[in-house]
């Protein structure tokens, strides 16, 4: 009997060698070039870690194959991308960044710079994040179309950056967290996102997307950096938010809503928006419909670190720091009972608000305030992905998906801030980052 188990192993893993090695002529075949391989990657559908691999990309950027790089071969003609004795993870997605703006340039001091200062800035974000490990991002809020205009020069190859969703202008109300406060009268005008009504933001809507937004956000309730409003009022009616959701849905546009206080989230979550932004003062009452509605809750709960130990130096408004002051706590014992009670978190950082690139920072706070290391690991890939409705694209690594990976130095399961120095990054199967 033992002598037949050796003899049926044996037969096994002649059958894995062959299929390893179908694997990479099967790649091959159909145009594949390049192979990435290190000592081990996380699956994280699965949350188990696969030593050895072998990835094998294909002429489209996306991944054909993964085989045991113990036992699979391939040609000369296939380019190796060898990271070496570290481990791989999916490509980092941030829900929440502003690539046009500056952590360090606030307040009233933005208003030195020329309008289209902040679009060539976005240039430098987009690489330092790319750099980070962030491999796709949701930028919710830009001026002018910036947003877009860098989606369009990433993808047209004049510039290097991560996958961008852009929201555009994000949607508010008249002396709302998007309208421009803090100056007199005599130089007032409608910002192009302000909306006042249903109708008004139903036509919004579809402006937004016929000049390149890909999502939708809103300001429901006030902001911190918003001059003369309070944080946590609502600031949009359930019609208006209602209207806005129904458009997107049927455009086929995910909506982001910018929302601190509680009764501001359960609109926005009654109202059919998809992911609820800061989620500060989210009730027992919110949480519970969150979980029954299935909204995503996306938490910036690392930045209050650095707004508050930056101060006025950047020209933050004292106005902004109390009101930062008022919730920061509060807000990480919200995301603390929201991961408890089974709401489905992606990982949104607010980068512009801090410096980018600093955007693996959050993950050390997340696993601080409840999360497991492989639950915060989730949210910014695989959880992220499905938020996005990009699950057969982005998200893990897995056939069919973008070769967007990143590599690290030792376990990020057993140490989650490895991932705040990303040793490689490839892109769509590019190195595009290596140390």
């Amino acid at each position: 009997m033992q002598s037949s188990v050796k003899f049926g192993g044996f037969l096994r893993a002649i059958a894995l060698g062959a299929g390893a090695v179908f694997a990479a002529s099967a790649a091959q075949a159909d145009g594949g070039q390049t192979v990435i391989t290190a000592a081990r990657y996380v699956d994280v559908l699965t949350g188990r870690t696969v030593e050895h691999p072998a990835i094998f990309v294909g002429a489209d950027g996306r991944i054909a194959n993964i085989a045991d790089a113990r036992t699979v071969r391939w040609g000369s003609d296939v380019k190796q991308i060898d990271l070496g004795d570290r481990t791989l993870l999916p490509g980092l997605i941030d829900m929440h960044v502003h690539l046009t703006s500056l952590a360090e340039v606030g307040g009233y001091q933005g208003l030195r710079y020329t309008d289209s200062f902040w679009t060539v800035v976005g240039v430098a974000n987009a690489r330092k994040i790319l750099d980070a490990g962030f491999t796709t991002v949701r930028n919710l809020g830009s001026a002018d179309f910036g947003d877009v205009g860098l989606k369009q020069a990433i993808e047209g190859g004049h510039i290097t950056g991560p996958r961008i969703i852009p929201a555009g202008w994000a949607l508010g109300a008249t002396g709302g967290h998007c309208d421009s406060g803090g100056l007199p009268p005599s130089m007032d005008r409608k910002q192009p996102s302000i909306v006042d009504s249903p109708e008004e933001a139903r036509a919004k809507v579809r402006w937004l997307h016929k000049y390149g937004a890909r999502a939708i956000k809103i300001c429901a309730t006030g902001g911190v950096f918003s001059l003369g409003d309070s944080v946590g009022a609502q600031q949009l009616t359930f019609d208006e938010m209602k209207a806005i959701a129904d458009e997107a849905h049927m455009l086929g546009l995910k909506v982001a809503a910018h929302a601190h206080g509680d009764d501001g989230i359960k609109t926005a979550i009654r109202a059919g928006i998809d992911t609820i932004e800061h989620c500060s003062l989210a009730s027992d009452e919110a949480i519970r419909l969150a979980v029954e509605h299935k909204t995503w809750f996306d938490m910036d709960i690392y930045n209050d670190d650095y707004i508050l130990a930056t101060g006025t130096a950047n020209g933050t408004e004292q106005e902004s720091l109390d009101k930062e002051k008022a919730i920061g706590l509060a807000q990480r014992q919200t995301f603390q009972r929201a991961v408890k009670a089974g709401v489905r978190m992606i990982f949104g950082t607010d980068a512009g608000v801090y410096p980018h690139g600093d955007n693996g920072k959050q993950f050390a706070k997340m696993v601080e305030w409840g999360m497991t290391p492989l639950q915060a690991i989730r949210a910014a890939t695989v959880n992220g992905a499905e938020a996005l409705g990009m699950t057969g694209d982005v998200g893990a690594i897995a056939v069919g998906r973008y070769a967007d990976i990143i590599a690290v130095d030792g376990d990020p399961l057993a140490d989650v801030t490895r991932l705040e120095h990303v040793a490689a990054v490839v892109k769509g199967g590019a190195l595009v980052k290596s140390e």
